[in-house]
């Protein structure tokens, strides 16, 4: 379905939790599983839909920001969730990075043109490659290199964009011996979708170059939890995100234990800074239309904007989570 971009301006005279416009509509029941395939094709509808709904809204930074001061604006704050990943990784300036889960390609390019990277960011939507590509060739300063492979040059460094599912960027990367080598695999919001997290892990220490850094911006539940507190409060995040079940922060930690990856940077929880970005995503989303579009996608479309009031929920009670960690090989 094609999007309008009138019906997806943000309107922001209704945004009380009294008079908020999802009061209109019921909060869909959770999906019974099937199997992770069939989760992989909600998501890869999901964002197919929903990218230019996201572009509208969020500009080209699909992801939390950091929130350091009040008057931070989303923008500022989503460059600095950036700049606090480069921070506590000490990524070196000119890396080769693999960007899992790009978007649109916002950070890819952030990590090109600012810290002089070759990126290649990889998603499961064509839809967003499309989009990435295009706004990359469009960037001022850009000069597409290689028309072949749709490289454009940025800056030092460079982006390339491919359509590809994560859990198949091992097979997929070593089949070309020459660019089976990353200084870095860098995942922002995106691993808390994949199903087979240690596969991921595996695969990342198996396109690592010796030294080089796994980087982590993820969604967490926290641990500990009550079967009520996990009812009310992650499990309707897990449905309208379309994610499998949330890991715990030691998950990863342990999975990166199990794949011969080490601690670079220990878990750091910036949940506090960060859940700012979810009230203002709900004031986003006071409006009939985008309601009434969600409406249109059925049932997911509806789970995720009724999940908007979870993620709110969930940080408030401090039952989700969010943290940033690294990894080195």
């Amino acid at each position: 379905m094609t999007t309008h971009a009138s019906a997806l301006e943000p309107q922001n005279d209704a945004t009380s939790e009294e008079h908020d416009i999802s009061s209109q509509y019921e909060t869909p029941a959770p999906e019974p599983f099937i199997s992770y395939n069939a989760l992989k094709d909600r998501i890869r509808h999901h964002y197919e839909i929903c990218s230019d709904y996201y572009y509208s809204l969020w500009g080209e930074h699909i992801h939390h920001g950091y929130f350091l001061e009040p008057t931070d604006t989303k923008e500022k704050a989503q460059l600095q969730l950036i700049e606090l990943l480069l921070e506590r990784s000490n990524l070196p300036i000119g890396s080769t990075v693999l960007d899992v889960g790009c978007g649109i390609g916002g950070t890819s390019r952030y990590l090109a043109k600012e810290h002089g990277c070759a990126v290649t960011g990889v998603t499961i939507s064509g839809k967003q490659v499309e989009t990435a590509r295009r706004l990359s060739s469009e960037a001022i300063g850009a000069t597409v290199v290689d028309k072949n492979e749709s490289m454009v040059k940025l800056g030092d460094g460079s982006v390339q964009f491919l359509e590809l599912d994560a859990e198949k960027m091992g097979d997929f990367f070593t089949t070309e011996p020459s660019k089976a080598a990353f200084d870095c695999v860098w995942i922002s919001e995106a691993m808390s979708h994949l199903p087979n997290k240690e596969l991921f892990f595996q695969n990342s220490a198996l396109l690592l170059n010796p030294g080089g850094k796994l980087v982590v911006a993820d969604w967490f539940k926290a641990e500990g939890l009550t079967e009520k507190q996990m009812d009310a409060d992650i499990k309707p995040i897990e449905d309208g995100m379309l994610l499998p079940p949330l890991c715990d922060q030691s998950d990863y930690l342990n999975f990166a234990d199990l794949t011969g990856l080490r601690v670079f940077a220990e878990p750091f929880d910036i949940s506090e800074k960060v859940s700012k970005t979810w009230d203002i995503s709900w004031s986003l989303i006071q409006s009939p239309a985008l309601w009434a579009f969600a409406a249109t996608q059925g049932r997911d479309g509806l789970a995720f904007f009724q999940a908007f009031r979870a993620m709110r929920r969930g940080f408030a009670n401090g039952t989700f989570r969010y943290a940033v960690m690294a990894f080195q090989k």
